[in-house]
């Protein structure tokens, strides 16, 4: 938290965020997405999150990207994301 305020201190108009809920209990993972929306929305500052908390992050972006070995295996907005069966197989552990 304190390393994004310090990043918003300049105003930046894009902010890249590498996992930043990573080792967090639950209560904090939802506060930092909740933060990171805020930013965006109230703030106008465009964000480029690398997260592997897949399901919060595709919940919060406009539009993702979900890489495998380091090759595109999925894009799009985050509706088209959510609702793709072969995604939510493998990574959102949807049946």
């Amino acid at each position: 938290m304190l390393a994004m305020a310090r990043a918003l201190m300049l105003r930046p108009r894009l902010l890249l965020l590498d996992e930043p809920t990573a080792g967090l209990a639950p209560l904090l993972v939802r506060e930092i997405f909740n933060l990171i929306r805020r930013i965006n929305e109230q703030e106008g500052t465009a964000i480029l999150l690398v997260e592997q908390n897949a399901k919060q992050a595709l919940e919060i972006v406009h539009r993702g990207y979900v890489l495998e070995t380091g090759r595109n295996r999925f894009e799009g907005t985050n509706e088209e994301l959510l609702s793709n069966e072969d995604l939510g197989k493998l990574y959102l552990g949807q049946r």
